[in-house]
């Protein structure tokens, strides 16, 4: 049985689940009195350790250029630490014994997702920033459908007071939806905006060349993002995500592929499953680290019922819902609003290609803002306020 096999196994076994979660909480909070805080320690997590990316390694990036962090001791937790090369401090195993301790000395830890690894438990004196990793379309946590047999298990955790001490948010939507979906109070919410996003909010045509030059893209094509998300509903026998949108790409190529490129965006659960090769068209740029790169590069958004629409609202540029199966979606996992109520969208391939071909107009373009203009009220500078948070709390706790 290889890892991922073995974790989908935990996280959808309700007996095995069960016993992983009240003997590891267990443990870990008795071995927290015998392992001294480090009030000097920050421990970072993206993803859960797949990446080096998101709002945590904007604020560690931000945090090496402002010299009241230079005495801090920096730790990075990573599945596969070999994989990364970072400036400044060390890297540590996730999932190890070396991880778990590390968490139960720092004074602070920073994620956009989860540190404990399904179980519950904190150091003696911990103070979690968590940024999260985008705004809620689907449902989340407590709200998700009760018949929802894929995050049955998800949907306990959320039973007890769910630990945060600050959680970062891009408007009151967010604080509305989360402070509900994973019972947190709203008082522990800061409307800052997420420091990822900082740089989205501060482009130039210049930067994007840059990155477009990056990706190997012509700077004479226009470039669309397709980002899909993932349905948790649909698995194979091993229990791994697999999803097949209704997608013809020879018929794109033919359509499009004198004016455009396609980067396509696969959900990190189904982006092996997928396969998607690249040609002179597509670029598969499912397993790229950097996704503020794609946004920033691409000329439009394509995507069905993902946060990156959140995002990608702050560049002002346009973004068109392929919808294709809406209805089963929205019964299966539940959605907090009609998002065809708010972006121009297609039921199938045909209509979506219609509207790609015409996604300069202005009206295309006045959804996009008016989508912003609702859910995304915070933005831009979010990295230094993140630190001034940081550093108010390490500074009274050494008073």
């Amino acid at each position: 049985m290889n890892a991922i096999s073995l974790i989908n196994r935990v996280k959808y076994n309700k007996t095995i689940y069960n016993l992983y979660f009240h003997i590891g909480s267990f443990i870990l909070n008795r071995l927290k009195f015998f392992v001294k805080t480090d009030d000097r320690m920050i421990v970072f997590v993206s993803f859960g350790g797949r990446k080096y990316d998101d709002s945590p390694k904007a604020i560690y990036e931000a945090m090496l250029k402002d010299s009241r962090f230079d005495e801090c001791r920096l730790l990075w937790a990573f599945i596969r630490p070999d994989n990364y090369i970072l400036p400044r401090g060390g890297k540590v195993k996730i999932d190890t014994f070396a991880y778990y301790k590390a968490l139960l000395k720092a004074r602070v830890w920073v994620t956009n997702s989860s540190m404990t690894r399904g179980l519950r438990f904190s150091g003696r004196k911990t103070f979690l920033l968590n940024t999260w990793h985008g705004s809620a379309i689907k449902r989340m946590g407590r709200d998700i459908n009760e018949g929802n047999v894929s995050f049955g298990l998800k949907r306990r955790k959320y039973k007890f007071k769910n630990y945060t001490d600050l959680r970062l948010a891009q408007g009151q939507y967010d604080v509305d939806i989360f402070s509900r979906a994973q019972n947190l109070p709203k008082d522990c919410f800061r409307i800052i905006g997420l420091p990822r996003n900082d740089e989205l909010a501060n482009t130039s045509s210049k930067l994007r060349e840059e990155k477009k030059s990056k990706l190997g893209i012509p700077k004479r094509k226009k470039v669309i993002l397709y980002a899909p998300t993932y349905r948790e509903y649909d698995k194979d026998e091993r229990n791994n995500v697999i999803l097949t949108p209704a997608l013809d790409l020879e018929k794109w190529r033919e359509k499009l592929g004198s004016e455009y490129v396609l980067l396509f965006r696969a959900h990190y659960e189904v982006a092996k499953i997928m396969g998607v090769k690249d040609n002179g068209f597509v670029k598969n740029v499912s397993t790229y680290p950097y996704l503020n790169d794609l946004i920033i590069a691409s000329d439009l958004l394509i995507s069905d019922y993902s946060s990156i629409f959140f995002d990608y609202s702050i560049q002002g540029k346009p973004m068109l819902c392929y919808c294709y199966d809406y209805d089963k979606y929205a019964e299966k996992r539940g959605m907090y609003f009609d998002i065809r109520e708010y972006l121009p969208y297609a039921d199938n391939e045909e209509q979506l290609l219609e509207l790609i071909q015409r996604a300069d107009d202005p009206e295309i373009l006045e959804y996009a803002q008016r989508f912003q203009n609702k859910f995304v009220t915070a933005y831009g500078n979010a990295s230094k306020k993140a630190l001034n948070i940081i550093h108010d709390f390490l500074k009274h706790n050494d008073d």
